[in-house]
């Protein structure tokens, strides 16, 4: 392998494995407003409970997050030099944002929401745990909004340096941060980030209820997840429908790649499943006829632009684009019936889950993890041949003074570090939730088929 695929290589690799954290850490924060801002209401212990207990998820995924988040940054100097240099006006502006409102407030405020209980008065502690959400939601926002940037370039020129060096410069900050494609992303990728932290609650709170242990615990925590989870995964359509209607307007060849079109028709289909022939220049599956049409222009008879429009230069990996597309949709499908069987039985007022539904809302965990990571693939993967959207090329972006050696070294160490750092947060996790929360709270362990029936 050359550099240029060994240093892409390594930047998925480890943008993969930190990604796993920071969600979780912006969902779950979420979920600890919620719960005490239920205590400081009703001053109902178990509300404090329940906040603590998540407290300690989230501790571990915010120190992970830190942890993994940090290389990466040094990778963009490292292994992508030309592209740092032709970026650096505007990511210095947006990265150093994050600094500012996110990293500081975090840095401020996560002592007092750590260390604070019985330290500092309940509505301050209450403030730190708004704060300190307030902070994890504004580092995505940034680091979102560069990505925008870098899909939907605006408020830049292009100048050439005294050395030669071609460099994007900013002229309006605001058009940079207000990129077309921006709020759409930031909308999508934050609602994302709050069902990964809902269905780590719903999975928690699933096992204990299939256990049969800390039920009054489990059932709380499963409400407040459900009601993020059923909330988010109705706004996360709304959003999805909008950003893809931005990417065929902004971004037409990724878009005809995410739904593998390849020649321009009017009615054009849309496919739920499918597979791609590159070769051939087909796709085979379950498609309906006009629907594209119909979700981009609300018109089902206008043709959706296909890579037949496009120089095949600038085609991405259409086959493996259109896939990670798909199990991005096909997670929304499987989260959205995870958290509305378990509204329906809420509704009902029963908690005795049948065990073949709460083994999926176990695993229901993993969904939007899967989601969050596909599409980020297809995003990026669907940008290719281009770093920054017309403005710079993959091939141009790469470090020229590195060997594919030691690329592929720094590979193998990170593959081996990040691995270990996955492998302690799940020993973690498991440990905690092993433990389950403070033993004085719910002393009762009752086997599942006596329990769970709401009065």
């Amino acid at each position: 392998m050359d550099v240029e695929v060994l240093s892409r290589l390594q930047f998925a690799f480890t943008i993969t494995f930190h990604y796993i954290y920071p969600p979780l850490s912006i969902g779950i924060s979420l979920a600890m407003i919620i719960m005490e801002g239920m205590y400081l209401k009703t001053r109902d212990v178990l509300w404090e409970k329940l906040t603590k207990f998540w407290l300690k998820v989230f501790a571990m995924t915010f120190a992970l997050g830190v942890a993994t988040g940090i290389p990466m940054m040094f990778s963009l100097g490292t292994n992508w030099s030309r592209y740092s240099r032709f970026v650096s006006d505007v990511s210095g502006s947006l990265l150093g944002a994050e600094g500012m409102f996110a990293f500081l407030v975090e840095a401020g405020f996560l002592g007092i929401l750590l260390f604070g209980w019985n330290k500092v008065s309940p509505k301050m502690h209450f403030m730190s745990t708004i704060l300190v959400s307030v902070g994890a939601h504004f580092s995505a926002i940034w680091i979102v909004s560069f990505n925008s940037w870098m899909q939907t370039p605006a408020g830049h020129k292009i100048t050439t340096l005294a050395d030669g060096t071609v460099v994007a410069q900013v002229v309006n900050w605001w058009k940079v941060f207000l990129s077309p494609s921006n709020l759409s992303h930031l909308t999508h990728v934050i609602l994302g980030c709050w069902m990964a932290g809902a269905f780590l609650i719903i999975s928690v709170a699933a096992y204990y209820i299939s256990k049969g242990r800390h039920h009054k615990f489990a059932v709380r925590s499963m409400k407040v997840g459900l009601v993020l989870a059923m909330t988010t995964a109705i706004l996360q359509l709304v959003s999805a429908d909008h950003l893809a209607r931005k990417v065929a307007t902004y971004n037409p060849e990724k878009f005809a790649a995410f739904e593998g079109v390849y020649k321009t028709e009017s009615h054009t289909p849309a496919y739920a499943l499918g597979w791609v022939d590159a070769k051939n220049e087909k796709v085979y599956g379950l498609s309906i006829p006009g629907m594209l049409s119909w979700m981009t222009y609300r018109d089902a008879s206008v043709p959706v632009p296909g890579l037949d429009q496009f120089p095949k230069e600038n085609w991405s990996k259409v086959p493996v684009v259109f896939q990670m597309y798909h199990l991005m949709i096909l997670m929304w499908v499987a989260m959205t019936a995870a958290a509305f069987i378990g509204g329906y039985y809420w509704w009902k007022k029963r908690w005795n889950i049948k065990p073949i539904f709460l083994k999926f809302m176990m695993w229901s965990v993993a969904f939007p993890q899967i989601a969050n990571i596909a599409g980020w693939y297809s995003s990026c993967i669907g940008r290719q041949p281009w770093t920054v959207y017309k403005l710079l090329k993959t091939s141009e972006a790469f470090s020229p003074v590195i060997s594919a050696g030691q690329v592929l070294g720094s590979l193998i160490m990170f593959v081996v570090m990040y691995l270990l750092f996955f492998v302690l947060f799940l020993v973690l996790l498991n440990r905690k939730i092993q433990a389950g929360p403070a033993p004085d709270m719910d002393q009762e362990q009752l086997p599942y088929r006596d329990i769970y029936r709401e009065n």
